[in-house]
């Protein structure tokens, strides 16, 4: 992963993109008893993938590599919006 963030140019970003991933799952489980922090942590985590979709359009991978990403924000997406 170290090699990946290099090659974003963006190696300083790793640890904070992994800490608020780790909260973004943990406000997943959470909003199942407060349903306003999982929309919340379903929207964060849907304007990470963004984030994360829009280096790869920067940095010019191919769809296929380019296409987790887009999964992972359509369902964090869909979370935010439809289930909470």
């Amino acid at each position: 992963m170290e090699r990946e963030y290099r090659r974003y140019g963006l190696p300083g970003f790793r640890k904070l993109v992994g800490i608020l991933q780790l909260l973004g799952s943990v406000g997943l489980i959470v909003g199942f008893l407060i349903p306003w922090v999982g929309q919340s942590a379903s929207t964060g985590l849907a304007l990470l993938m963004l984030g994360g979709v829009g280096v790869r359009l920067k940095i010019k991978d191919s769809v296929l590599q380019t296409l987790p990403a887009i999964a992972y924000l359509v369902l964090s997406a869909y979370l935010a919006i439809a289930v909470y």
